[in-house]
């Protein structure tokens, strides 16, 4: 329900959604906007919406569901590329899954379907995650 409500968020009017995915304690997203402060504004209420929900769902009522939302300035063609691939691989990393295309909650399958393994995999050569989300990404 998560992944959908997300997906719908990016893919309005004012965003364009270039990659994601939904683990079970965070999530990530590459998104074009020129119209930052409403789409934070945005997820907001998303988060606000979801943390109620859930929270009714588990009788926990005032419980902590989501603790931030951080944007990166996306600097280069490079970075651009660089995050898509981290973000792809975010559930490998954590252990979620052994290959991008396992994880259901994810825009990677339909990545690779789309482009293709080999220019994938040409990508993930030319455009590393090296320590990317070294210190903000952390279980």
């Amino acid at each position: 329900m998560f992944s959908a409500a997300l997906c719908d968020l990016f893919s309005g009017e004012t965003a364009d959604l270039y990659a994601w995915c939904v683990l079970p304690n965070h999530w990530h997203a590459l998104v074009g906007t020129e119209t930052l402060s409403a789409l934070i504004k945005s997820i907001g209420k998303l988060h606000g919406k979801t943390s109620f929900e859930w929270n009714g769902q588990d009788g926990q009522r005032g419980r902590r569901c989501w603790f931030c939302c951080a944007d990166r300035r996306i600097r280069s063609e490079a970075h651009f590329y660089a995050v898509r691939n981290y973000i792809h691989h975010n559930p490998v990393k954590h252990g979620y899954v052994d290959r991008w295309e396992e994880r259901s909650f994810s825009s990677a399958a339909g990545f690779l379907e789309m482009t293709g393994r080999d220019e994938v995999l040409r990508q993930w050569r030319e455009f590393p995650v090296l320590n990317m989300g070294e210190k903000w990404d952390i279980d």
